[in-house]
């Protein structure tokens, strides 16, 4: 095929926009708003729940658990809120249970992006509870559950199919992400990673739509400043610190690993207990209150330390007590199946991880490295590494220090990919027997036309040709009845293609009318052809029509003013897409002969055969 055919298949779809995009678009912006709304109540009602638990004062600030409390408050207030988030479960509804992400992603995957509404109060309610008695969670995947479970919500009110049902879930959990941290872009970016599964304009637009909303929202209610402000303006990197960039990228690759691996280590362990589930988030409880005994600054959402780390103003008891107890305590109660999100505590572990590693790689600016390991935990923790960069720049406004970040990240999700099968997202997904990709790559069946798969010249026939003539037509010098082309395009007195026939259909025919003795022609056995195809339809569109019809074959058909059968296309023919992507993947081949690379080289080193060698 010519290079220019290539191209123009393999843009095809680029530019193919829903005529109901914009109608999705115009309700994704009223979900974008109620999300902003949604994520500055959870906020607050965290803040709500930790000042009265911890401070016994009504008040609504996020503040942060403190220092000086009883011990028996320390280690109580967990305990309780667990009981009470095991109790919602159990009575209101078992999908609060989690870190929010995986629910989003199964309810797309196997709900049809169905949503119930009472998920929308109960999921936020019980975040605020589980955060605000010490959880050391982070509000943003309650958010993503809320803001999903709105936008499903509104979905299901109104006439829609379920990839529409689901770019409005996504734009509601993009929405309140956005809002939570003030990062638009890192949003939309993890919308694509994790939720969409696929970068389509039918609901990329719609997506970025809400996100938009969401932040200007968010700036009007909240103010529009970075969440951790770092200072990079004399950031300068040399080679020798970029290098540095791929150790501290592996160091938080192995620890998202060893991160992931306690959490499903702890599932594990708690689904061999012998009491009902419902008692588990109380046992993470009893957990979460022994790591606060050692190191108080590990309980609740922890955006003040994350500051002070990404500030370069935390101490080494602080870096410490966070990368140790807050490790553990966070993937220890994360297995019982409590209420919370997984950002928060990894962008606190990461910065500790990076901080630590700063005390003793080169100094750059304050809190460099602490970035570097941010970026890292999240490209590791979340196979999301593009994700990782822009959330540790839209949350530090960092800008120059991008290509470090995304040298870190990249490391660390490399690392992740190479020792774990899955991610703490896709894990869970995976253990509820569902199979979930995360590579995205051109489809195959897009980037081949019909005319280059079909059977060019098929046998045709006319309508008026008797059964005989069609049976003797239908077989090719040495071929056998089942082999060969097995539907015949009928044509009309004017050659134009009106219906089709197998040959058992012709052979059942046959038999009948010598049965009967009443003679037949092929218009009383050929039926409607229900699908036409055309030679420039991609191998995507006759999949599809071939699905929808439930059919294994059609004619293909010219566009000229007068038309014509110029070939049949069959279900065997879509592998022919298949086995190329399979052979480009896996065919290697030298395609330059070792005298043309020795004369390239000026003439040096040992001549080698002319033939080209290839192994596969």
């Amino acid at each position: 095929m010519s290079g220019g055919t290539r191209h123009r298949a393999a843009h095809l779809g680029d530019f193919t926009v829903r005529p109901r995009m914009l109608l999705i678009t115009g309700w994704a912006l009223l979900v974008g708003g109620a999300g902003a709304v949604a994520a500055l109540a959870l906020l607050r009602l965290i803040g709500l729940v930790t000042n009265l638990v911890f401070y016994q004062r009504w008040q609504a600030s996020l503040d942060a658990p403190g220092l000086h409390h009883p011990w028996w408050l320390v280690l109580g207030a967990p305990v309780a809120g667990g009981l009470v988030i095991g109790l919602m479960a159990r009575y209101g509804s078992e999908k609060i249970r989690g870190h929010g992400m995986p629910e989003a992603i199964e309810a797309i995957l196997t709900g049809g992006s169905r949503v119930a509404p009472r998920v929308a109060v109960l999921k936020p309610v019980s975040a605020a509870i589980s955060i605000g008695t010490g959880g050391p969670f982070g509000a943003e995947g309650p958010i993503i559950m809320t803001g999903g479970a709105i936008g499903s919500i509104l979905a299901q009110a109104l006439r829609l199919t379920a990839d529409e049902r689901k770019t409005l879930l996504v734009s509601g959990a993009a929405a309140g992400m956005a809002a939570t941290f003030n990062s638009p872009l890192a949003a939309v970016l993890l919308a694509v990673e994790l939720l969409l599964f696929e970068w389509r304009p039918r609901s990329f637009v719609p997506v970025v739509g809400a996100v938009a909303v969401s932040t200007v929202c968010r700036g009007l209610l909240m103010g529009t400043g970075p969440i951790f402000p770092v200072s990079a303006n004399n950031l300068h990197t040399s080679g020798g610190v970029d290098a540095l960039c791929v150790l501290a990228g592996a160091i938080g690759g192995a620890l998202a690993v060893a991160a992931t691996w306690l959490v499903y280590r702890a599932e594990d362990a708690f689904a061999r207990l012998p009491f009902h589930w419902m008692w588990w988030p109380a046992i993470g409880g009893a957990v979460i209150g022994l790591g606060g005994l050692i190191e108080p600054r590990a309980l609740g959402v922890g955006y003040d330390v994350i500051d002070q780390l990404l500030t370069g103003r935390a101490t080494v008891p602080l870096i410490v007590g966070i990368l140790v107890v807050k490790t553990l305590i966070w993937s220890l109660s994360l297995g019982s199946g409590t209420s919370g999100g997984v950002l928060a505590p990894v962008f606190m572990i990461g910065g500790a991880v990076g901080a630590a590693e700063g005390l003793v790689l080169p100094h750059v600016v304050p809190g460099f490295w602490a970035m570097m390991g941010l970026a890292a935990v999240v490209g590791g923790v979340m196979r999301s590494p593009l994700t990782g960069v822009v959330f540790t720049l839209e949350l530090t406004h960092a800008w120059a220090a991008g290509l470090p970040l995304l040298i870190s990240s990249t490391a660390a999700y490399a690392l992740s990919v190479l020792l774990l099968k899955r991610s703490v997202l896709t894990e869970k997904i995976a253990r509820r027997g569902l199979h979930l990709t995360r590579e995205y790559s051109t489809d195959p069946l897009e980037t081949f036309f019909v005319e280059e798969v079909m059977v060019r010249d098929p046998v045709v026939l006319d309508r008026a040709d008797t059964l005989d003539e069609a049976l003797a037509r239908t077989l090719r010098p040495g071929e056998q009845p089942d082999d060969g082309q097995r539907l015949f395009p009928v044509t009309d007195s004017g050659g134009a293609p009106y219906a089709v026939v197998s040959r058992r259909a012709l052979l059942d025919a046959t038999s009948r009318a010598l049965n009967e003795g009443v003679p037949a022609t092929v218009a009383d056995v050929a039926v409607p052809v229900p699908v036409v195809l055309r030679p420039d339809d991609t191998l995507r569109r006759a999949a599809y029509l071939f699905a929808e019809h439930g059919i294994t074959e059609a004619p293909v058909v010219s566009r000229e003013s007068v038309e014509r059968v110029v070939g049949t296309i069959a279900l065997p023919h879509l592998l022919h897409a298949r086995l190329h992507d399979l052979t480009e993947e896996h065919h290697r081949q030298r395609l330059l002969p070792r005298q043309a690379l020795a004369a390239a080289d000026g003439g040096q080193g040992e001549p080698g055969p002319m033939k080209i060698n290839a192994d596969c």
